[in-house]
């Protein structure tokens, strides 16, 4: 037996698999948030003592004697520090939290974003990044950070409390922006500039390693026995490219829920001006293109709630079908845009709208203007030198067909749906199956285990190009009407 764990930002999730890896069963928690004017924050014990729960039911109603190997996913960026004796002295401060935007500027100064990319992967210096987060705790808890015997990301640290094995794999560590992911260690002039020592941080290991056995007392509260080993595992997007079986280069596993998340491995890891943000693999010595567009579901979202009343989404869905699409243009910026422009400026617009539409119409025109988005960077990709074969859609826009349709459409690739709903907790289990010997790697296992229930292919007479460059030439226009004063 084994346990895939998905440590999410909205849910946890803990799924039971038998040794073929066969869902046998899976229990999910929300996370309990506490916000206050940019903080975003959740209780670091509370959340590990509901994952044991999450784990214990899955043992006890299951009535499993023995787990072999419990393997982890989830967020990346969310960060605790902890003294000496491994308790949290702040509560768990999520990726989202915005509250270090003036450490980002003071960072921004000291490093050019050239440097930056070349070093961590990363253009940018944001909020989300844990260097900032890090240099905020100096700036306004200096007792936390003088206290603090370690900073840990949120699996470095549910994985030290079940196995007293204080690590973070390269996966994760990516997204710190204190990472060298060329060199495979932290970046020392980072570490300088925001006041700590490597001895402050876990100790890097590869994705996916062992990290040790069940503690004695993780053991009891669990009802496993001591045998069980704990895997690091890796990043959710990335156990999502495993649990799907993109793990070669030229499959793009897409993820359309409130952002769009785009995963493809790298053909060439050296540091390019692409507007691509680069991080190490899953693999070992790999590199993963992660672009991402926070307009993405969340862009349908908003519009069905504003404008479509009661109509939900299976109805939209079968009235498109039978409808098609129209000449309306839709840029979905709701929060502005990151890749590939990375303008925090750019804004969401309806243009050529008439009398004769209505809210399908728009609705079309919503679900076209993200696809554009797709096409705009799998563009980029492609123009940076790594061929792409399919698009492999998971999360909420998979349910969609005329999303997908749309998909295919727009970049002329096969788009390709899975079985398996939660992909990256089947990713989870697939690198706990391999780490125990039961696959020789994560190909053989996806062979195995991952299949598709659908395939859209590109309608070649669809006629999306004219459109595609018009949807670019509104961008244009509205970044000049922008700029106006």
């Amino acid at each position: 037996m084994y346990i895939g764990i998905d440590l999410g930002s909205t849910n946890m999730k803990a799924a039971l698999y038998d040794r073929d890896l066969k869902c046998i069963d899976m229990r999910s928690r929300p996370v309990e948030y506490i916000r206050d004017n940019g903080f975003v924050e959740f209780e670091a014990e509370l959340y590990y003592t509901q994952l044991l729960g999450l784990i214990g039911e899955l043992v006890s109603t299951n009535r499993v004697t023995s787990v072999a190997h419990i393997a982890f996913t989830g967020q990346a960026e969310s960060l605790v520090a902890v003294d000496r004796e491994g308790r949290a002295l702040t509560n768990v401060i999520s990726w989202m939290d915005e509250r270090s935007v003036d450490e980002c500027a003071t960072l921004a100064d000291q490093f050019p974003a050239e440097l930056c990319e070349r070093i961590t992967g990363q253009q940018a210096v944001l909020p989300t990044w844990p260097a900032t987060k890090i240099l905020w705790l100096k700036h306004n808890r200096p007792d936390v950070f003088a206290n603090t015997d370690k900073f840990m990301l949120l699996k470095d640290y549910i994985v030290y409390k079940l196995t007293g094995v204080c690590q973070s794999d390269m996966s994760i560590a990516t997204f710190t922006f204190y990472f060298n992911i060329f060199e495979k260690c932290y970046w020392q002039e980072m570490l300088d500039a925001i006041g700590i020592t490597p001895d402050k941080l876990p100790a890097l290991v590869e994705p996916c390693s062992v990290a040790g056995p069940l503690t004695a007392q993780a053991a009891a509260a669990t009802g496993l026995d001591g045998s069980t080993l704990v895997n690091h595992g890796t990043l959710d997007h990335f156990a999502g490219m495993i649990g799907t079986g993109n793990t070669a280069v030229g499959g793009v596993t897409l993820s359309t829920g409130t952002v769009m998340a785009l995963a493809a491995m790298s053909a060439e890891p050296a540091p390019r001006d692409s507007g691509i943000a680069m991080h190490y693999g899953f693999l070992p010595d790999t590199h993963v293109m992660l672009p991402v567009a926070e307009s993405g579901g969340v862009s349908l979202e908003w519009f069905r709630r504003t404008c479509m009343g009661d109509i939900g989404y299976n109805q939209m869905n079968e009235v498109l079908l039978r409808r098609g699409g129209n000449d309306l243009l839709f840029l979905p910026y709701l929060v502005g845009t990151n890749a590939p422009e990375f303008d925090s400026a750019a804004t969401g617009v309806f243009w050529g709208l008439r009398q004769e539409h209505d809210v399908y119409d728009m609705a079309h025109a919503v679900m076209e203007g993200v696809a554009f988005v797709l096409r705009k960077n799998t563009d980029n990709i492609r123009q940076k030198g790594t061929e792409l074969t399919a698009i492999i859609a998971t999360g909420g826009g998979a349910k969609s067909p005329v999303w997908c349709q749309l998909q295919a459409d727009i970049t002329g690739l096969d788009v390709l749906i899975p079985k398996e709903k939660e992909a990256a907790c089947l990713g989870a289990a697939i690198i706990a199956a391999v780490a125990d010997g039961r696959y020789a790697d994560f190909d053989q296992a996806a062979g195995e285990v991952v299949s598709f229930v659908r395939r859209f292919t590109p309608n070649p007479t669809a006629g999306t190009e004219t459109k595609f460059r018009r949807f670019c030439a509104l961008y244009d226009a509205a970044l000049k009407l922008g700029d106006l004063k």
